[in-house]
């Protein structure tokens, strides 16, 4: 288990998350931010309510090439416009490396089994 907690405003993306049916909260992160990219899982806390969430860090290699570094937070069971709120991002527990998918249904398949991995993980991490 990791734990690292940034603070960002969310930010309008390209809505590909939400197309994909797993919208996302951006985040742009300076080069001060020490992780590594992939995907976790981990709680972010928005007008001091906590959601468990899954996060990825990096450039999104499968939608497009150079991206800008950045974090996307897809809050669990969560569906409210927070653009423009700020967040705090606790991270917990690092799932897998961030990696380039042949295609969009691809992508939205291993973000599917993310999702369950990191809600098993968080219900056992808050009921500690």
């Amino acid at each position: 288990m990791c734990k690292t907690i940034i603070k960002g405003r969310v930010a309008e993306g390209r809505k590909i998350g939400r197309k994909l049916g797993f919208p996302t909260a951006n985040i742009s992160i300076d080069g001060g931010v020490k992780l590594r990219d992939g995907v976790y899982a981990g709680l972010a806390h928005i007008d001091n309510t906590r959601h468990k969430a899954v996060i990825n860090v990096g450039c999104n290699p499968s939608v497009k090439e150079n991206g800008d570094r950045r974090v996307e937070v897809h809050l669990l069971d969560f569906d409210k416009d927070i653009y423009g709120l700020e967040i705090e991002i606790e991270f917990l527990y690092y799932l897998r490396e961030e990696c380039k998918f042949p295609s969009l249904e691809a992508l939205a398949e291993q973000i599917g089994k993310d999702k369950a991995t990191a809600n098993r993980l968080l219900d056992e991490y808050t009921k500690q």
